[in-house]
């Protein structure tokens, strides 16, 4: 389930053993409920701590939990959660795959309010998200994976040209890199709605046509089994 309030948003996932339990109002409705509890946390680290702490209409998650399960009388836990809160101007865009398994949640910033509160670029960011749910990109942008993933690819490569003359080598790893992080890195991914230009290009020329400047931050892609 997924929350978004502009500034503020919250997507998690709540788990239990059946298809027909989760697909139940009171499910649902404590599923629809956490993104409320995540919210309302006085912080982003630890969520799953301060839950238990944390109280909306004077109950806590925790209990509003228990209550679901005795209802239902089937084992349910917190799954994966995010909470994106930006700081100074920007939006976040959301987007929930209809089996409700799949979503993603991403952070854009740009120049000021009126910028992202553009519907241009609401539709943007959501369009995005959707991108993220579809094509699974790993990281941001190259200077965000992980240098053991980089140097795990570059060994992949470079093992299946290790009988290539050695000048050639280096060359065509760099080719099968570049390759990988256009396949891996979501600035650099083809856009899913539009596949020749890059989301990057897609966004800044989005942010142009609404008179702005705009940023991918962050983004999170939750799913379910």
């Amino acid at each position: 389930s997924v929350r978004n309030d502009g500034k503020l948003a919250a997507m998690a996932t709540l788990c239990c053993e059946t298809d027909f339990v989760a697909k139940s109002d009171d499910f649902i409705s404590a599923s629809e409920a956490l993104n409320n509890y995540i919210l309302a946390c006085p912080s982003d680290n630890g969520i799953e701590e301060l839950l238990k702490t944390t109280d909306t209409n004077g109950k806590e998650f925790s209990q509003l939990l228990t209550e679901t399960v005795s209802k239902l009388g089937e084992k349910m836990e917190i799954g994966d959660y995010a909470r994106f809160e930006i700081d100074g101007s920007g939006l976040i865009g959301l987007y929930v795959h209809f089996n409700g398994k799949i979503g993603s949640m991403v952070e854009i910033h740009t120049s000021d309010d009126a910028a992202a509160s553009n519907p241009e670029m609401k539709q943007m960011a959501a369009d995005i998200a959707m991108h993220i749910t579809a094509i699974k990109p790993i990281a941001l942008d190259e200077s965000s994976i992980a240098a053991e993933v980089i140097e795990k690819e570059k060994a992949i490569a470079a093992e299946q040209v290790k009988n290539k003359p050695a000048n050639i080598i280096d060359k065509i790893v760099e080719g099968k890199m570049r390759k990988f992080y256009a396949e891996n890195c979501l600035l650099a991914q083809g856009f899913v709605k539009e596949e020749k230009k890059t989301v990057a290009e897609v966004l800044a020329q989005v942010a142009k046509s609404a008179g702005t400047t705009a940023a991918v931050k962050r983004f999170v892609r939750l799913e379910i089994g």
